[in-house]
């Protein structure tokens, strides 16, 4: 008798040791804990609380004053419906807001005057005056960060669906700021688009060619009905990607996240492919985890021996840095930079010791299980120095040990760029959100449909 128990025991707890173990890969795969929560609300307070009211122009970067950043805005929009949701605002504020910002940046002066213009054929200059909304300084009319101002504005036409005249003038002003953008005229060597444009001196001599964050560029370049490019762009795109083994992860090569990450923010890839996908099994959602994957490793394995990287310490993408500089740290000679593309990848690694939170934050659909506790201990590790009152604060760098940061660098700025990935994939994560919501939207659609995208979500649903 006492064996039977003994054997029956043994049964239950094996079993009760199976059902912990897929509960917390369960609870790891999608981690509620009360972290997200904070996370995400203090990462809304800084759009909501840096942007100017006035005209709704969201900062670069903050507390450093310096300009408004048109991507930055078009993640302010995306977020500002979040904040709905989670009721960290009221819909009618939340909508005042937006429809602040629409406005403005549809009366704003469209031309080709160097100074007295906010754009140029429907396309925005990268960095804004963050009081009268005009270029800044002679910075470049650009195609991505007109693209990522175009995917929040398409995220609050499809999102604020009311019949009140609020919610109305949103759809009537996001539909006429989308459908303003001559993206035809953007293809000086079609039919790729160019980078950029400057009055001065006409179009950037470099066109959009893959694989990076400009999917969505491509995507909304399609989808125009009265400008849409044609359908070989898409091939064109693909043409130029490298598919490679990395820290045994095939998948195609881009080093910093942000390439891996932003169009993903409003875009559900998962079950959706064009050709080259079908050809490769698997989607950019699944790509792109294995991007995120590849990190961690790069990170285990820590090649350069830079101070604290480890399997939960580790992210690389464009961000801050502590500066141009170089100095000898353990023994050897290290060389810094200040704000730049970090990454690791096949072919190209540019790595000086600095981490941005919003390099797994980002990732956090993609991968919750690696992403979710590198958030944690990344906070528990550095406390305040890192985590403050709007969240993670841009980048750090444990190896930049000098007189004055004996325990390494830490950033006093918080960069719009970087925040929104953040707190928008945190919900694609947990409410799928903001993806559900462009799911709806027809011009995000049409531009799937004519770049070839086929299968899941897509197949049913309608194309304008």
């Amino acid at each position: 008798m006492k064996t039977l128990l003994a054997l029956l025991l043994a049964v239950l707890m094996v079993v009760l040791a199976d059902f912990q173990s897929k509960t917390d890969e369960l609870s790891v795969q999608r981690p509620w804990d009360p972290f997200l929560d904070t996370l995400q609300h203090r990462t809304f307070k800084w759009f909501w609380e840096t942007t100017n009211p006035s005209n709704g122009l969201t900062p670069d970067r903050w507390p450093t004053r310096t300009f408004s950043s048109v991507a930055a805005i078009g993640f302010a929009l995306t977020v500002y419906p979040i904040g709905v949701e989670r009721k960290y605002v009221q819909r009618p504020a939340a909508a005042d807001r937006v429809l602040t910002t629409l406005k403005f940046l549809w009366r704003a002066p469209q031309s080709d005057h160097p100074k007295q213009a906010t754009g140029y054929k429907g396309f925005f200059y990268h960095f804004l005056d963050l009081d009268t909304g005009l270029r800044f300084e002679k910075v470049e009319l650009s195609t991505i960060d007109t693209a990522l101002l175009l995917a929040g504005i398409l995220m609050c036409q499809s999102y604020f669906d009311r019949n009140n005249g609020t919610e109305r003038d949103i759809r009537s002003y996001a539909d006429s700021i989308y459908r303003r953008v001559d993206w035809r005229w953007a293809q000086p060597r079609p039919p790729r688009i160019a980078l950029g444009w400057y009055p001065e001196k006409g179009f950037i001599p470099h066109d959009w060619k893959g694989y990076d964050e400009a999917m969505i560029l491509y995507i909304l370049a399609l989808g125009s009905p009265p400008y849409g490019i044609e359908p070989e762009a898409w091939a064109k795109w693909t043409e130029t990607y490298k598919w490679a083994n990395y820290y045994g992860y095939e998948f195609i090569s881009f080093g910093p996240l942000f390439g891996h990450q932003y169009s993903h923010c409003w875009i559900d890839f998962r079950g959706i492919q064009d050709g080259y996908m079908k050809e490769k099994g698997i989607d950019y959602f699944e790509n792109a985890r294995r991007a995120t994957y590849s990190h961690r490793a790069y990170a285990k394995e820590n090649p350069q021996q830079y101070r604290d990287y480890s399997e939960s310490i580790w992210g690389w993408t464009a961000c801050d840095g502590p500066g141009n500089t170089s100095f000898v740290v353990d023994g050897r000679l290290r060389r810094f930079q200040g704000y730049a593309a970090r990454g690791v990848s096949f072919d190209w690694v540019n790595d000086d010791g600095t981490i941005a939170p919003t390099a797994t934050g980002g990732s956090l659909a993609f991968a919750p299980e690696i992403c979710f506790p590198t958030l944690k201990a990344i906070r528990e590790k550095y406390g305040p120095k890192l985590w403050r009152e709007y969240g993670f604060a841009d980048a750090f760098n444990p190896t930049y040990i000098t007189s004055s940061t004996p325990s390494g660098w830490f950033d006093v700025d918080y960069l719009g760029i970087d925040q929104g990935p953040i707190i928008i994939m945190a919900e694609n994560l947990r409410t799928e959100f903001v993806w559900n919501t462009m799911k709806k939207n027809p011009y995000i659609v049409r531009g799937l449909k004519r770049a070839d995208f086929r299968g899941g979500w897509l197949d049913q649903a309608d194309s304008q």
